[in-house]
């Protein structure tokens, strides 16, 4: 029988390596490049194939036309970060129209005119360079921010005046960020790697405003050896008055040490005479000064955080109290303090919930949301106003601005649409895992939709590092939903939507739990009718690309669809490239005996089986990706294509765009490619018409 796809050739290479007493068959290690993971020109050569396949597929797909007439005005709807304010003024970014990038905008309150601080998209016309973050100093008049290209996130520091538009001379390069000004505006602290090309070389430094930043003083670095050379090492922030250095260091992937120190000491002295907050506890601790109070968020003992209150001149954990107690129904996202109260942003059954305390730690009261979802604060110390964002499933982004001596609350801004979500239902269900703990999940799909068993589904996950899935407005579901799909967003194990054990039962030897989540939502989709085996499709990427690459191998026949995107997929290779070391505290690692028997046992690449069927799978990564490895990806895509009892008629398809990261400040242009590809690709297998 004629083959349907005749795949570009992916030679079989193989080596075959001990690792303690299991036998690592690898086909396809050259497909990493060479010995420091760069691309080989043979390697280039394959990927040009790879994507010229692709690109003859989906292109001539019928329907692809019309389907990105619908996408691109959805990605062209605008979109605005929350304000940040600083003196009297503040800032924001916002995307609109046919924009590559977000400009970033300040509004000063005199006047409220929106003024321009920094468009992107004037500085490069291939849209390629995005602004990573910014940071005014206190009084708003000078403006710290960062800006890198093609989404290798490696930002470097330039500092502007948003008044005059102007630029200091000094630019400081090293993945720089976490920037926190002198009240006075004289300085910074900031974070870098003291070598691009080690993400295992994080240094805390100080630079003044016009000085060369050569000159900057190391006021902390990563450690060089031992088991914590390879976290993500240390971070640190500042308390608004200057006095107080506050300096964290990641143990693991839930777990830090915690410190301070008094900073106008060290300006006088260059010693740095660190204070300890908490140290060699599995647990996390952040820090904040208000009212020259120190208040301690912490895990430890508390599942779902809770917030301690020290003195910073004694603050060691045992002499702090309790100020806001642990709950056991809701987990501690973020909080905020204002002129007079606190705000705790929890999440409740995945969903959030703002409660404003007073400075005595006693409720207030609960601040209204517009509905079940997600909400995020801005707010300032020194002020009584914040700004409240909101956003869910049927809830485009808005935004208000807040008062918090009364019930004030006005609209600051809000997502304007040209379609109507009230046909659009939204519902919460619950089921049982396979060691019957009890997972929830939204359910996202037009009202009265008949569950007759076609329903074309998506399942859509993460489960790790204590990302939670909470409900959020994504325009490019409208069409999706339009035309009979149905949404699925499960809150796996291994994300925080209900706390640090949530996140403990997902990783390192439970990781299987996050898989075995995941095919029992699959199941009970299909057990309630919605749909079946053949309608259903699996999305993720990253860890959430893990996820779905474990689906298809552990459970080939639940799937007809799955897209994996930039995934990690060859778990005992994985800690090799990249700053994939950090999430060793996540995953375990080959190099550890006992790690390698439950990393063998679910790592997509080692367990892809000759002669078994496959579903259909669409696999993507960026070239310049600093996170994950784009050869994962490929070795991935090459087995399958060889070794995939059903790939001459269920696509395996790989796309490695040259031009994108992981996918943070990916132009507007890459954006509609990408989309087009993936929502043409889950129709083209589910049935359902790319057409309306």
């Amino acid at each position: 029988m004629k083959k349907r796809y005749q795949y570009p050739e992916s030679p079989v290479k193989t080596v075959t390596e001990k690792i303690y007493d299991y036998e690592n068959v690898d086909h396809f290690r050259w497909l990493e490049g060479d010995e420091n993971g760069e691309t080989t020109d043979e390697v280039a050569r394959w990927t040009d194939a790879q994507n010229n396949f692709t690109r003859e597929i989906l292109d001539n797909l019928p329907g692809r036309a019309e389907l990105e007439k619908r996408i691109t005005p959805l990605l062209q709807i605008e979109s605005f970060s929350i304000p940040v304010m600083a003196g009297n003024r503040i800032f924001y970014s916002k995307r609109e129209g046919s924009e590559n990038q977000p400009v970033n905008y300040y509004v000063d309150q005199k006047d409220g005119v929106e003024r321009v601080l920094i468009n992107p998209n004037q500085l490069d016309e291939t849209g390629l360079t995005a602004i990573s973050w910014i940071a005014p100093t206190r009084d708003g008049r000078l403006v710290a921010y960062g800006k890198y290209k093609s989404g290798d996130e490696n930002s470097q520091l330039f500092i502007i005046n948003p008044e005059t538009g102007e630029h200091l001379p000094e630019t400081i390069s090293g993945k720089v960020g976490m920037v926190f000004w002198l009240p006075d505006s004289s300085g910074f602290i900031y974070s870098r790697l003291s070598d691009l090309k080690n993400p295992y070389s994080r240094q805390i430094c100080f630079h003044r405003p016009g000085q060369n930043p050569e000159s900057d003083a190391i006021i902390f670095e990563q450690y060089k050896d031992g088991p914590m050379a390879t976290t993500w090492g240390p971070f640190a922030t500042l308390s608004d008055d200057g006095k107080w250095f506050i300096l964290g260091y990641h143990t693991g992937t839930r777990s830090n040490d915690l410190w301070i120190a008094d900073f106008n000491r060290w300006l006088k002295t260059g010693k740095l005479e660190l204070k300890e907050i908490a140290t060699d506890i599995s647990a996390t601790f952040h820090g904040t000064i208000n009212d020259d109070k120190l208040y301690i968020y912490t895990n430890h003992e508390a599942p779902n955080g809770k917030i301690l209150v020290a003195d910073p001149n004694n603050p060691a954990l045992e002499q702090a109290r309790v100020f806001i107690d642990h709950k056991n129904d809701s987990v501690i996202e973020n909080y905020g303090f204002t002129a007079d109260s606190l705000l705790i942003e929890y999440q409740r059954n995945a969903s959030s919930q703002v409660i404003q305390f007073n400075k005595g730690g006693e409720k207030v009261k609960e601040i209204k949301l517009p509905d079940i979802g997600t909400a995020e604060i801005s707010t300032d110390p020194e002020k009584h106003e914040y700004y409240l964002g909101f956003t869910s499933f049927n809830r485009p982004r808005m935004v208000f601005h807040c008062d918090d001596r009364n019930n004030d609350q006005q609209m600051w801004k809000q997502t304007q649409l040209d379609l109507s979500l009230d046909d659009i239902e939204v519902t919460q269900e619950w089921f049982f895992s396979e060691d019957q703990t009890k997972v929830s999940m939204f359910l996202v799909h037009k009202k009265n939709l008949e569950y007759n068993q076609q329903n074309p589904t998506l399942i859509y996950g993460y489960g790790g590092f204590a990302i939670g899935m909470t409900p959020a407005f994504s325009p490019l579901l409208c069409p999706w939903l339009e035309d009979g799909g149905v949404y699925a967003l499960v809150n796996l194990r291994g994300g925080n939507e209900y706390g640090d054990s949530w996140h403990s039962d997902g990783m390192l030897d439970k990781k299987k739990n996050v898989f075995a989540d995941l095919e029992a939502a699959a199941q009970c989709l299909i057990d309630k009718k919605i749909t079946c085996s053949d309608k259903l499709a699996v999305m993720g990427r990253s860890n959430g690309g893990l996820l779905t690459g474990a689906a298809l191998t552990r459970r080939p026949d639940l799937y007809k669809a799955v897209v994996c995107g930039v995934p990690l997929l060859d778990m005992l290779r994985y800690q090799k490239f990249l700053m994939a070391r950090f999430w060793v505290p996540e995953y375990g690692t080959a190099e550890n005996q006992e790690h390698l028997q439950w990393l063998i046992e679910y790592s997509p690449y080692q367990n892809i089986k000759e002669g078994v069927d496959y579903p259909a799978t669409f696999i993507y990564s960026g070239e310049n990706d600093t996170r994950v490895h784009p050869m994962h990806a490929r070795k991935m895509a090459a087995a399958l294509q060889n070794f995939s009892g059903s790939a001459d008629t269920k696509p395996i398809l790989l796309w490695i765009d040259r031009n994108s990261g992981h996918g943070q400040g990916k132009p507007l242009n890459i954006k509609v490619l990408e989309e087009t590809d993936q929502w043409l690709f889950l129709r083209w297998q589910t049935g359902m018409s790319a057409t309306k």
